[in-house]
């Protein structure tokens, strides 16, 4: 048969009270055309019925129930140690597959044993003309730690014209729609379950590649995300571990001297803060403030994990060398293809 011909994928969606998209997309999903799979879902202690609603109406999914809400990090790492596969592919359960979305994931993964995380091209459910904010065509990182995208540079997202079909290696591969080494992915030590939800992907994907690891998009593969499926878009909670997981990742994995670095974020994010608060958006300021304090709060145990990642290093992985801040905002650089690479 040829699925004994083909590694085995097993589909992971962590779900959290998103029953209706679940019944919405679930459906895609079982239709992917690919055969040698798993399709998984991980009830992270929803409240609203999913797991019944799972178990009573897709015999052929596997459910795993937690018994509290671990976060994203935490939820994946639990779940994925119960799984075997050469691949998983960690699939936000807002997210609508197109019938062969996997084929060209796993042959890309096939054609180099470096390449341990793939993301397909990310479009916007609600706007299919669009690249979608979570990842669009692949993303990257500048040096402050400023996070980007093939066809997506802070809230500009640009019309899918085919000018980001190339297949490119990136620096981050997008957590909406992960595709992953299982090996890498244990490997590494998994998602970071401080993190409880956003960044951790980015952090994965640059552990990865201090491990020698490659991280690619390939934009073969389409999916459409509807985005803020279980934190709503713009909710307080969101800024606040946005920005204090981005903290903790750059000081985890700077190759360099992060406390400059830190400094200099911390300017940055003071002036956002005061943004905040001109824009009539005082409780963002609050969350900016709040994050910061846990931050420091936990740098004792960031640090530690630095020096735990320190002994895998074996690879320098580079950060885009401008800022991102300046070329959009000082620039009025609206695409990735304006960008200054030198």
């Amino acid at each position: 048969m040829l699925q004994n011909l083909q590694p085995k994928v097993a589909i992971v969606i962590l779900n959290y009270n998103t029953k209706p998209l679940l019944a919405r997309f679930l459906p895609a999903v079982e239709a992917t055309s690919y055969q040698n799979k798993e399709i998984w879902v991980v009830d992270n202690a929803s409240k609203d019925g999913s797991a019944k609603f799972v178990y009573d109406n897709f015999q052929d999914i596997n459910l795993l129930e937690t018994q509290e809400n671990l976060g994203y990090a935490g939820g994946y790492n639990w779940a994925l140690n119960q799984i075997e596969a050469d691949y998983f592919v960690l699939l936000n359960s807002d997210v609508l597959v197109t019938p062969s979305w996997i084929n060209s994931l796993v042959a890309l993964a096939l054609s180099n044993p470096n390449i341990a995380a793939i993301q397909p091209k990310i479009l916007d459910f609600k706007n299919k003309e669009l690249f979608e904010y979570a990842g669009a065509s692949g993303g990257f990182l500048d040096k402050w730690g400023y996070a980007f995208c093939r066809g997506r540079i802070f809230d500009v997202l640009e019309k899918d014209s085919g000018q980001y079909n190339t297949v490119e290696q990136v620096f981050w591969a997008t957590g909406a729609c992960l595709f992953v080494d299982a090996k890498a992915y244990q490997e590494s030590g998994g998602l970071d379950a401080d993190f409880f939800a956003h960044m951790e992907e980015i952090d994965l994907c640059w552990r990865l590649q201090k491990m020698g690891k490659l991280i690619y998009v390939q934009p073969q593969s389409e999916v459409y995300h509807i985005g803020g499926g279980t934190l709503t878009e713009g909710s307080d909670r969101k800024y606040f571990l946005n920005f204090r997981n981005n903290l903790v990742m750059m000081v985890k994995n700077h190759t360099g001297l992060w406390l400059p670095v830190l400094l200099w974020r911390m300017v940055l994010d003071g002036v956002s803060a005061i943004k905040f608060v001109l824009d009539g958006k005082p409780s963002i300021f609050v969350q900016l403030i709040k994050s910061h304090l846990a931050f420091w709060g936990s740098l004792k145990s960031t640090l530690t994990k630095r020096k735990e990642i320190k002994a895998k290093w074996k690879s320098k992985v580079m950060l885009y060398p401008k800022s991102i801040v300046w070329q959009h905002f000082a620039k009025k650089v609206k695409h990735y293809s304006q960008l200054e690479t030198s």
